[in-house]
């Protein structure tokens, strides 16, 4: 039966692999996967024979038919696999997901792993309502503008982040949210797995003093319960060409010649005699 389970893989820890997930990826014809030299390794480990096809996030839209197709034709059980986590959360697969299931193949969840979730469930936050925004941008500005509009939306956030920049991100939260609560974790079910929480100032500091802080992958968790950022301020309302023209008058214009100063500074020809021809109907 053509059917394609999308299967969960373990973050760090083999042991979390789940006994239907394992089984998921034995009883499989064929394996799709994110990188099939990662999941390789897993395939080795428990002893999985089916054959790998590469399917990431650069290749899934133009792959993706045509495994669907392949799935059906050949009437494949098929599972999707990212390296670590489950499939389409902040990974590849959800373009294979698409296609199977416009094709009319059953798409079934094996769940088990997830980054965000295992950060969230140890931060002791209330998130019985939170937002997962998985990676923020790379430039300050749009970091500050992501993080504003998280900050006036949500309660708790999930943020993914590399080594190499979580550092930086935290250092623009503690600017821009400095009472926020936070929960960074790394290396989640690995050896040296390690929570670090406190303010986002507590943390930087934690951060900074770590020689290894630039090694494994990031999740944050965000409390947001209380922060209160400052009312945007709202642009002056442009005034409306009707307005501009009586204005104008004033100071002495007659119609006509309101109407060309408005032209001449830049307003549209058409948009101003509308407008005139508005005021000379008021006017009668």
């Amino acid at each position: 039966m053509a059917i394609l389970y999308v299967v969960a893989t373990p973050i760090g820890n083999l042991q979390d692999l789940s006994p239907r997930g394992a089984e998921a990826l034995r009883n499989a014809n064929l394996i799709i996967a994110e990188d099939t030299r990662v999941t390789m390794k897993l395939c080795q480990v428990f002893g999985l024979k089916a054959p790998l096809v590469s399917c990431h996030r650069h290749s899934e839209d133009s792959k993706a038919p045509g495994l669907a197709r392949k799935i059906l034709e050949e009437d494949l059980a098929a599972a999707l696999v990212t390296d670590a986590g489950t499939p389409c959360i902040s990974d590849p697969g959800c373009e294979v997901v698409r296609a199977c299931a416009e094709a009319g193949i059953p798409v079934i969840p094996v769940p088990g792993c997830c980054a965000g979730i295992a950060a969230v469930s140890v931060s002791g936050y209330d998130a019985r309502e939170f937002a997962f925004y998985g990676f923020l941008p790379r430039e300050k500005k749009d970091i500050r503008a992501k993080l504003e509009e998280i900050a006036r939306g949500v309660k708790v956030a999930i943020l993914h982040e590399s080594p190499f920049r979580i550092i930086e991100l935290t250092e623009v939260i503690a600017d821009m949210l400095p009472g926020v609560k936070m929960t960074v974790c790394c290396d989640l079910t690995k050896l040296h797995e390690t929570t670090l929480r406190g303010t986002p100032e507590e943390v930087l500091q934690a951060l900074k003093s770590n020689e290894k802080t630039e090694k494994g992958e990031y999740c944050v968790v965000l409390d947001l319960h209380g922060i209160t950022l400052p009312v945007k301020e709202t642009e002056t309302a442009e005034w409306p060409l009707e307005a501009k023209l009586i204005e104008a008058m004033k100071q002495g214009m007659n119609l006509r010649e309101a109407q060309e100063t408005l032209t001449a500074a830049g307003e549209k020809k058409n948009a101003v005699k509308q407008a005139a021809l508005t005021l000379k109907k008021l006017f009668e």
